[in-house]
């Protein structure tokens, strides 16, 4: 309010009395905050973990991460935010951010690691592992464990748990019944040594595509189909790309596919040891539950597969005979040509089979 010019006078001393009174209330809310029993004021913890990610919100693996981020951040006791980075982009590019220190965490395949932790390639060589019980039984032994955790080391990689895509099986335009029948036929392959050198055992032709490319590619006729779980290829839509009545899934399972979530090593060496324990302490039992979620939605995939049109075709033990006695050899090919790291890995995972 203007004050009329005959009161001006009272207007200012009234103007003084209020400043008083302000000047009071700021300086006791201040000493009350000093004293602590002023309004509490939240405060940001310490540390932020970026979690990159190709799994889609949804997916059993996004709820994997989203048990791992609580765990995690209770063990930290509110020192660190875990922020997850859902069906994010290439696990290659996003491996090398890692490694380079400009992110501080992915959870990929073991395929998506391997251009940068070459020897990792053996753990995807084509039927190593018969079932699901002898994927555990290797990859959960300690020595197998302690030989990955070494080798992510060298190349500036921490180890943080296991996950898993599941067992790979050949979506395809074309009906396969036998090796033969992938002779010639294009498909897209993960970037990866052990998955081109199993197409080649086969006569396939394999043309390696990142995950972001791989749908245009099937749908414009690149190649004539992939490889992959049924989960993947649901959850990233791949299942779309082959037209109606070219829609053929072939239950191969011939790669095991493990995944890992691993730290930046130069990021993971600036914490404090207790942030790191909480960031690399063993957790069995969130491990087993992610494994049973992708497990256990199997069959119902299947289903949707087939209700989208697919022929979804289980071989018999005896048509299976054939593709693994056509691959035998890729998984001492494949550890020769990475070098004795390659092979004594393989030898750990042999040991504890």
């Amino acid at each position: 309010e203007v004050p009329s010019p005959g009161r001006t006078g009272s207007a200012i001393r009234d103007t003084s009395r209020v400043m008083r009174v302000v000047r009071f209330l700021v300086a006791s809310s201040f000493c009350l905050w000093l004293a602590g029993i002023g309004p509490a004021i939240a405060e940001e913890p310490e540390f932020v973990l970026e979690v990159g990610t190709t799994a889609p919100s949804g997916s059993p693996w996004a709820a994997e991460l989203k048990r791992y981020k609580k765990v995690v951040e209770e063990r930290a006791n509110g020192r660190l935010k875990v922020k997850l980075r859902l069906g994010r982009g290439n696990e290659r590019s996003m491996t090398r951010r890692v490694q380079m220190g400009s992110m501080q965490a992915v959870a990929g395949s073991i395929g998506g690691m391997s251009s940068i932790v070459r020897e990792v390639n053996v753990i995807e060589a084509p039927y190593l592992f018969e079932d699901y019980a002898a994927c555990d039984k290797a990859l959960d032994n300690a020595e197998v464990t302690n030989t990955f955790r070494k080798l992510l080391a060298k190349r500036g990689l921490v180890f943080g748990l296991w996950a898993e895509n599941g067992y790979r099986s050949y979506f395809s335009k074309h009906k396969i019944r036998k090796p033969s029948d992938l002779k010639g036929v294009r498909f897209r392959s993960q970037e990866s040594l052990v998955h081109v050198e199993t197409y080649k055992a086969f006569g396939a032709s394999p043309v390696p595509i990142d995950v972001g490319n791989t749908l245009m590619s099937v749908q414009t006729g690149v190649v004539d189909g992939f490889d992959n779980t049924p989960l993947f290829a649901m959850a990233g839509s791949w299942y779309q790309g082959l037209g109606e009545g070219e829609r053929n899934l072939f239950l191969s399972r011939h790669i095991y596919q493990p995944a890992a979530l691993v730290y930046s090593k130069k990021w993971f060496d600036t914490l404090p040891k207790e942030i790191q324990d909480a960031l690399t302490v063993a957790d069995q039992e969130l491990v087993q539950w992610g494994r049973e979620q992708v497990r256990l939605i199997e069959p119902v995939l299947l289903q949707n597969h087939a209700r989208y049109g697919y022929d979804v075709y289980q071989p018999t033990p005896e048509e299976l005979a054939a593709f693994k006695e056509t691959t035998k050899n890729v998984a001492d090919e494949v550890a020769k040509e990475i070098g004795p790291s390659g092979v004594a890995l393989l030898k750990a995972i042999r040991k504890a089979l």
